[in-house]
């Protein structure tokens, strides 16, 4: 099978979050006929495994997109399609590369469920696995490699009051809840950095207002992109100080930053070169599963895929077919070093590093 049939085949099942079972279905199908081990877990993740370790390369992909059909077409060296970028080119790749693996060690491709709601497939991971080294399969072009994510803390404010005139002398709910808001931003001012990813960032995404009676309720929709250093539960120490605000948690991770000179940079970076490019290190401003997997299984990791990560989300979402086939060479480079362990002798020469 042709490894764009596997990328198509995969962005061909339409899976946003909660809505997976079907993709899985056929990751596994495609997986078996690839020469892996595969099954669905019980959180709904797609498990191909080939090879055995140790070591063990953990390979996290994830198979949810956002909502949000598109049609799915081939055109111009490009496929077309929801989750071509996000983030089902990584996979694909991942499970291409991995197939051609014939050595010592094991290699374990995840198509996991609910990233881009929750992360519930990657939470359910946590506990159950510990890999030597870890991947996670997300859009930084084939010649780029993510070191950093900033985290995200997501929640619903909420401030409750009674109803008065308007020309009351006394704040409306609405104006309490906007006066809380300008807090919120001050207090992002004083945690500004050189950067931007070194920077707390706020947006309002949603205001809603209810009225019952007298009685009257704003809710306003925040989220937070945290720096490196900075916790969420120190946004929330400042958040418990607001007279009158309660809220609610809707999602939350710490930023994350590998060591660059990590054994599983140095391999991607080392595969990119071994394709006469120079690679970069990048530094997002989103976040993925590396947030939460990194800091709980403590071992050399990064973020890499292919695709333009400016088009997720978005309905010119395509993936270059050129750059999905350099991305399995990439892929397939690293998995053997790092599967024989022929780590140590790699450079780290010709980076850059912004």
């Amino acid at each position: 099978m042709d490894e764009v049939d596997i990328l198509r085949g995969l962005v061909e099942e339409y899976s946003p979050s909660g809505q997976e079972a079907g993709a899985v279905r056929r990751f596994v199908e495609l997986a078996r006929t690839l020469g892996f081990t595969a099954e669905a877990d019980g959180a709904g993740n797609g498990i191909a495994r080939i090879g055995v370790g140790p070591p063990t390369v953990l390979f996290l992909g994830h198979i949810d997109t956002v909502e949000g059909e598109l049609p799915v077409r081939l055109l111009d060296g490009r496929l077309w399609g929801r989750g071509t970028c996000d983030a089902k080119g990584a996979l694909a790749a991942a499970m291409v590369a991995a197939s051609r693996h014939d050595g010592p060690g094991e290699i374990v491709v995840i198509a996991a469920v609910g990233e881009e709601h929750d992360s519930r497939g990657t939470r359910s991971l946590l506990s159950r696995h510990r890999p030597n080294f870890l991947i996670v399969g997300e859009p930084s072009g084939w010649d780029g490699v993510t070191i950093g994510y900033k985290g995200t803390l997501s929640l619903v404010l909420r401030l409750k009051g009674e109803r008065t005139h308007l020309s009351s002398p006394d704040a409306t709910t609405v104006e309490k809840g906007l006066s809380a808001v300008e807090r919120l931003r001050a207090f992002c001012g004083t945690r500004r950095g050189r950067t931007l990813f070194s920077s707390l960032t706020m947006k309002i995404h949603s205001v809603h207002t209810n009225r019952s009676g007298s009685r009257e309720q704003i809710e306003i929709g925040v989220n937070f992109r945290l720096p490196p250093g900075l916790r969420a539960d120190d946004v929330l120490d400042f958040v418990d100080g607001l007279t009158d605000v309660q809220y609610e948690v809707i999602d939350r991770s710490d930023a994350v930053e590998v060591n660059p000179r990590n054994e599983a940079v140095r391999v991607l970076c080392a595969g990119i070169r071994n394709q006469d490019h120079r690679p970069t290190l990048l530094r997002k401003f989103g976040t993925s599963d590396l947030n939460l997997a990194e800091p709980a299984w403590q071992c050399p990791a990064a973020a890499y895929g292919p695709g333009d990560s400016h088009l997720d989300h978005t309905d010119n979402e395509h993936l270059e077919i050129a750059d999905f086939r350099r991305s399995i060479g990439v892929l397939e480079f690293a998995f053997t070093r790092l599967t024989s362990r022929k780590t140590a002798g790699i450079a780290l020469a010709a980076i850059d590093a912004p």
